[in-house]
């Protein structure tokens, strides 16, 4: 398995919007190969001494941090996924302004070694 993790600073205004366009996302990333895609909205995330979440995407006041992945079955299966859902015209926002700033989010892919 394989995994591309996000983390992003949302403001808490566009909850609904954010969760509209990850069911959204969500199922075209399934239809090109991702076995689950999991949003979780930050609930009990704390500051840290020297980083953390916060810091890390520059959470403003009225925001909050959302932990995100998408699970593949393979390096390869992403990358193949990755192509054809930048590719789906159904991934094109046109003027519609996003509901975070993707300037901010963190983003890595992942080799699983513990799944317990």
């Amino acid at each position: 398995m394989y995994i591309d993790g996000f983390v992003a600073a949302v403001p808490v205004a566009n909850l609904e919007a954010y969760r509209k366009m990850a069911v959204e996302a969500a199922a075209i990333y399934r239809e090109h190969g991702a076995l689950n895609v999991v949003e979780c909205w930050g609930d009990d995330v704390p500051e840290g001494e020297v980083t953390s979440f916060h810091s890390a995407v520059k959470r403003k006041p009225d925001e909050v941090v959302v932990f995100a992945w998408i699970s593949w079955p393979s390096k390869e299966a992403r990358d193949e996924g990755n192509s054809k859902v930048m590719a789906d015209p159904r991934m094109e926002r046109g003027d519609e302004v996003p509901p975070f700033d993707a300037r901010r989010m963190i983003y890595g892919g992942f080799n699983v070694i513990v799944d317990a």
